[in-house]
């Protein structure tokens, strides 16, 4: 078999173990270092991300050869870059590449050898070129960490930023010369789009609210609307969300006091942002998504509610798309049976033989589960299931986040 044609099949085995190749990567990188005890969501978040990014840059790779690789993706050099703003030391960093790297070479010869595609000397010749293929990506990542790390502030703006970096830390230090007052009554918001640090100054002077935005080097903005009074938080938030484009994303904290409660609104927003998505719901709540971002940011529960609740309902004719369609009505519902036919336009007998597969399929009473269930159609909903974006189509009526899993109890035959 040529090389190429070898290169290329090899890649497709490995694509098809997609699945295995990313948790068994997970398993290791978790392993090294727990990453939420960082406790930066967005590095979290962005460490996930990146190692879809990493294998998909590994196999690519892989398949082109080391002479046609492409660029080293802007996704991991960013992430290297937030892991020394984070205080991730490099060694854990690059420990997390080398952990990559040998599983990609171990799943290729693995699959290299079941295939019989490639003979000694062609094996050889493929490693080779990933060994240098990594140590590109060593080099630039290295370099990266390090210029990140070696904090030279080049502009009043970034000095700000350093400043509420360590703010948010908990660290001592004079605030003074940010112009916004700690001790006020706070929104904290994360904002993204272009334009977006220019819209929540406009909101800001619409809300006569002082505000403290600090822009971010991945595109994003974090906010501030300071306020010496209390004002009523759902007209503030409505407000929030008329005022803003669609186009842009928003997510809004709790309306908070002090020094603590400016860092603790903050931690909502940040925590909220992933659930954002323009034109479809730009702007969020923390707390109307709080079960949703939380579930989120647990990479273990988020995939096993996917695994456990929402890969079985795949398995019926049309990908479980009428099952889910059926359980999100039925939900919000109440869990009553008349109610989900008459939302649904069918017949309760027609309801309950739904519900009926759904518990073939599961394996389980929809009574035991309900909550668990509920909260991975949500997930799903919100494009926001482990490990990566989902259709999201949100049902009319459908409620996000707080109330997951505060219906009552009932069974299916409920009418």
């Amino acid at each position: 078999m040529r090389a190429a044609n070898a290169r290329s099949e090899l890649c497709v085995r490995l694509r098809s173990r997609r699945t295995e190749l990313e948790a068994a990567l997970a398993t290791r990188v978790y392993a090294l270092a727990d990453p939420s005890e960082v406790g930066d969501p967005d590095y979290v978040g962005g460490l996930r991300a990146a190692l879809v990014t990493a294998i998909d840059y590994g196999l690519d790779a892989l398949e082109v050869g080391e002479r046609r690789s492409p660029a080293i993706p802007p996704a991991l050099l960013a992430q290297a870059r937030a892991a020394a703003r984070s205080g991730v030391g490099l060694e854990t960093v690059l420990s997390r590449y080398f952990a990559g790297y040998t599983l990609l070479l171990d799943f290729s010869i693995e699959e290299a050898d079941a295939g019989g595609l490639l003979d000694k000397v062609a094996l050889r010749e493929l490693l080779r070129g990933q060994g240098v293929v990594f140590e590109r990506l060593i080099a630039e990542v290295s370099a990266d960490y390090r210029r990140e790390a070696s904090g030279r502030l080049l502009s009043n703006e970034q000095r700000r930023a350093e400043r509420v970096r360590r703010l948010l830390a908990g660290e001592l230090i004079d605030s003074t010369d940010l112009a916004y007052e700690l001790e006020d009554w706070h929104i904290a918001v994360v904002a993204g789009g272009t334009g977006a640090g220019e819209a929540l100054a406009q909101l800001a002077s619409s809300l006569d609210r002082r505000p403290l935005l600090i822009r971010r080097d991945d595109g994003t903005v974090w906010g501030w609307l300071g306020a010496r009074k209390e004002v009523d938080q759902d007209e503030a938030y409505e407000q929030i969300a008329e005022q803003w484009s669609e186009e842009m994303r928003l997510a809004v904290g709790e309306p908070a006091k002090g020094a603590a409660g400016w860092r603790l609104s903050h931690r909502q927003a940040r925590m909220a942002y992933p659930l954002s998505r323009p034109r479809q719901t730009p702007v969020v709540r923390y707390g109307e998504v709080a079960l949703a971002a939380s579930i989120l940011q647990d990479d273990l529960l988020s995939r096993s509610l996917r695994q456990m609740y929402l890969d079985p309902l795949g398995e019926d004719r049309d990908g479980g798309r009428c099952l889910r369609a059926t359980l999100r009505a039925y939900f919000t519902a109440e869990r009553n049976v008349s109610s989900t036919a008459a939302a649904l336009t069918v017949s309760r007998q027609t309801v309950r033989k739904r519900l009926e597969r759904v518990e073939a399929l599961l394996g389980r009473d929809i009574r035991n589960c309900a909550s668990e269930l509920e909260a991975a159609l949500r997930l799903e909903e919100m494009g926001a299931s482990s490990p990566g974006p989902l259709p999201r189509e949100v049902e009319q009526g459908a409620k996000l986040g707080a109330e997951v899993g505060t219906h009552g109890r009932s069974t299916p035959a409920r009418g």
